[in-house]
């Protein structure tokens, strides 16, 4: 794949928290103007564009793929997206165990009764856990808790919610992380439970390491991307 070379200097933020190369504003592949909801992650995303070298890699700026995303997809078809995460959380990973063997059986119980009773607890969401593979549909109760808690988040949020969502298999986790309840290296061990007994037991060879390593990568600036794009009375600087 060619890289486009680079072809500004200065990388700044500006007032209204936009991107500007070399006083140029930084727009979206939809041509919409790139601001962010906060300082903190305006720089980080101008540290993204600032990091690059002779040669722009796309691959590499992965808060800007989001904040993209967050402004071009999910703020004009939020409906859409938050439907699909209800959909995700109707058949969440947590909630389907093993019935044998014992210890992953007990492993299941460990990492994602947790998950389970926080969402119980803190969002009033009634998931119900089956044993088996076989779809159980979620009460009613438990999903619209689940999209009471979605909507407090803004669509930079969302949009790294949902790739999280996507990372570990679990809305549920993906909330967690999203409400500030877990830390990103509790949250990938139990999206990874099931995998990780398999390793144990059978071995990895190094093309699964390595896209394990990728998806850890992208896992973890996920995580920060929503920490950063959390609006707080200091979150913005006035001009």
């Amino acid at each position: 794949m060619s890289l486009r070379r680079r072809f500004y200097k200065d990388v700044t933020v500006t007032d209204d928290l936009g991107i500007a190369l070399d006083g140029r504003a930084v727009k979206t592949p939809l041509k919409a103007s790139l601001h962010l909801p906060t300082r903190a992650l305006a720089e980080a995303v101008a540290a993204e564009w600032d990091a690059q070298g002779e040669k722009i890699d796309a691959a590499s700026m992965l808060f800007t793929k989001l904040a993209n995303t967050a402004i071009d997809r999910v703020a004009p078809d939020r409906q859409r997206i938050e439907a699909e995460v209800l959909d995700y959380a109707n058949s969440d990973l947590v909630c389907y165990r093993a019935s044998h063997p014992p210890q992953l059986v007990e492993r299941h119980a460990a990492f994602w009764n947790p998950v389970v009773d926080w969402a119980r607890t803190a969002l009033d969401a009634p998931f119900e856990v089956t044993v088996g593979v076989i779809h159980k549909p979620q009460p009613g109760a438990a999903l619209s808790a689940h999209a009471l808690a979605l909507r407090s988040l803004n669509e930079f949020q969302l949009a790294a919610y949902h790739s999280l969502m996507t990372l570990t298999g679990s809305a549920l986790i993906a909330m967690m992380l999203a409400c500030n309840a877990t830390d990103p290296e509790a949250a990938w061990h139990a999206a990874h439970v099931d995998e990780d007994y398999q390793v144990e037991h059978w071995g990895q060879d190094a093309e699964a390491q390595a896209r394990r390593a990728l998806r850890y990568q992208e896992f973890m600036a996920c995580c920060r991307f929503m920490t950063l794009a959390q609006v707080t009375d200091k979150s913005h600087h006035e001009p």
